[in-house]
């Protein structure tokens, strides 16, 4: 089981002017504990789940170019980006670069976005959810063949470029994410276009992944060759003493099938947070 970090609040108790020396000890030492991968969240206020709207946020992809800096394993995602915040052809360049620049570790995370209040506030774009959903698919369409040899025109119902030109490709193919778990279209979306889903781990997963597997058969796409990936706190205790709990659940939903998690660790600021899924989480989930 691959476990990622995932970076949801930058309210660090040094203060904004510690902010960059606080992240760069954390990706490194989260990177020497052999967590797989390292994302962001792609918004510009902070959500209500981890704090008020003032709380710093940090810009994802100014973000991750820094990480990437700082990193040499670990792969790179905004958890996700919002279709609308970003015109395809730039959001495939700017993960192209990241890719380049990072040595082939980045990742795309994409979803059809859901925070109004943030869109409005910094003037973002954000149409109706089924619009929302038309652009989702099509951007999926033009990032996979700006990362292809066809840099001809694409025309689409909402986007229409005239050369989808991009020079350098990335070293990797960027492998696509498509965030949440809506049964009838995002499912859909992720059997047809995407490497990996983004599913909570709940109640509700079992249905996820059975209803996952039926677009696949719906498209043809073999249901193996998608990632399954569990979003969950990642709270193993203060001390450790959450540690077979936290394992328990890793060994329940990867009889699912689930083959990784992402999730944020309380307090991540504090080093031994860190240290404790060094020294006996991720060694253990590496055998579940």
């Amino acid at each position: 089981m691959k476990i990622g970090l995932h970076l949801s609040d930058f309210t660090f108790s040094n203060g904004p002017g510690r902010l960059a020396d606080d992240l760069t000890r954390i990706v490194v030492a989260a990177e020497d504990a052999g967590f797989a991968r390292v994302s962001v969240m792609d918004h510009v206020w902070q959500i209500s789940v981890h704090g008020p709207p003032e709380h710093e946020m940090l810009e994802a992809y100014t973000t991750l170019g820094y990480i990437a800096a700082r990193t040499s394993r670990v792969d790179l995602l905004a958890w996700v980006t919002a279709v609308t915040y970003r015109e395809p052809g730039l959001l495939a360049k700017i993960v192209s670069t990241l890719d380049v620049l990072s040595g082939g570790r980045a990742w795309l995370g994409i979803g059809a976005g859901w925070n109004e209040d943030e869109a409005n506030g910094l003037g973002l774009s954000f149409p109706p959810l089924a619009e929302r959903f038309t652009r989702l698919e099509e951007a999926l369409q033009i990032c996979g063949q700006m990362w292809g040899p066809d840099d001809g025109p694409y025309r689409g119902q909402h986007y229409r470029l005239g050369r989808t030109l991009n020079v350098p490709q990335p070293l990797h193919r960027p492998r696509i994410l498509i965030g949440g778990g809506g049964e009838r279209k995002t499912l859909r979306l992720v059997a047809q276009y995407a490497d990996a889903c983004n599913l909570f781990v709940g109640p509700e997963l079992p249905r996820k992944l059975d209803v996952l597997r039926g677009h696949c058969e719906a498209v043809g796409r073999p249901y193996d060759e998608i990632e399954k990936t569990g979003q969950m706190v990642l709270d193993v205790g203060e001390r450790g003493e959450k540690i077979d709990d936290f394992l328990a659940t890793l060994a329940e939903i990867g009889k699912l099938g689930v083959q990784a998690v992402q999730g944020k660790v309380p307090r991540v600021w504090e080093p031994e947070r860190i240290a404790l899924f060094k020294r006996e989480v991720i060694p253990a989930a590496a055998d579940l």
